[in-house]
């Protein structure tokens, strides 16, 4: 079948990636449904940014900590928007800890929203993707994270395995319906997430990482809208790494590391 998006759904598209995103897929010609939690402010003025470009953007609070609340918000925003033709499940947390402190309320927290609240939200737009009948793209952002771990981040590390996981395991169940499910793993990105809200990533030094810089949030972005255009019309089941080269220094880092620092959390 020709795929044709119309409508999209980004979560988490107050700021960041997910802003890029929503703005990316609308330039792309899809009306936009935008998700915030705690920043309204920040939902409004991507809104605004789709709208002074002729786009069109619907706003929802969501907390997809509350798995029955995300659920319904997540339906009321398709039948406001017209349908859900691609689904980004771009909202996530971190409760950074050692993995010998770490609380059972921050694990529960983190796969809660990372995991738990993913699911609830994909689980619900694929099931009017099918119903509908005209294919769909279900597109999550995880993390370099669902590759390779990081110390001090064993609930963020376990979440995002999961949702690589979920999202392959989608692909093989859905592809009879025209649906595509992939993963976009980010490293390092210049947001709010990283304390680098409004930072130029070419201004900041990371000699670690072979393109030696963080990323920018519409770098991640493009690589979402490739995913959710026709032209991706056979990918799937895959996990797109846009790091900038992070993950490919592994025998770099064991060479040249030259203190047990690693070995503790970053501040």
């Amino acid at each position: 079948m020709y795929f044709d998006p119309k409508f999209a759904i980004v979560t988490g598209s107050d700021s960041g990636i997910g802003r890029a995103t929503a703005v990316a897929l609308a330039q792309a010609g899809m009306a936009v449904g935008i998700t915030w939690h705690t920043d309204q402010h920040g939902a409004e003025v991507t809104s605004e940014m789709i709208r002074s470009h002729g786009g069109r953007a619907l706003i929802a609070q969501l907390d997809v900590a509350d798995p029955l609340q995300a659920a319904s918000v997540v339906d009321t925003l398709i039948g406001d928007l017209g349908g859900c033709d691609v689904f980004v499940n771009n909202s996530g947390t971190a409760d950074p800890a050692p993995f010998l402190d770490l609380t059972l309320e921050q694990w529960r927290h983190t796969v809660a929203v990372d995991l738990g609240g993913a699911f609830v939200c994909l689980q619900t737009a694929a099931r009017h993707m099918v119903d509908v009948g005209h294919g769909g793209r279900l597109i999550a952002v995880t993390s370099v994270h669902e590759h390779q771990p990081r110390v001090g981040s064993a609930a963020y590390d376990a979440a995002k395995h999961g949702l690589g996981g979920l999202m392959k395991t989608i692909a093989l169940e859905l592809g009879e319906h025209g649906i595509t499910a992939n993963s976009v793993a980010p490293g390092e990105v210049a947001t709010p997430m990283t304390e680098q809200e409004d930072v130029d990533p070419h201004s900041v030094a990371r000699p670690g990482v072979p393109l030696g810089r963080p990323g920018a949030p519409e770098e991640i972005a493009s690589v979402i809208a490739f995913l959710a255009s026709p032209a991706a019309s056979y990918v799937t089941g895959a996990s797109w790494v846009v790091d900038g080269g992070m993950l490919q220094m592994g025998p770099q880092g064991g060479s040249h590391i030259t203190s047990d620092d690693w070995r503790r959390a970053a501040d």
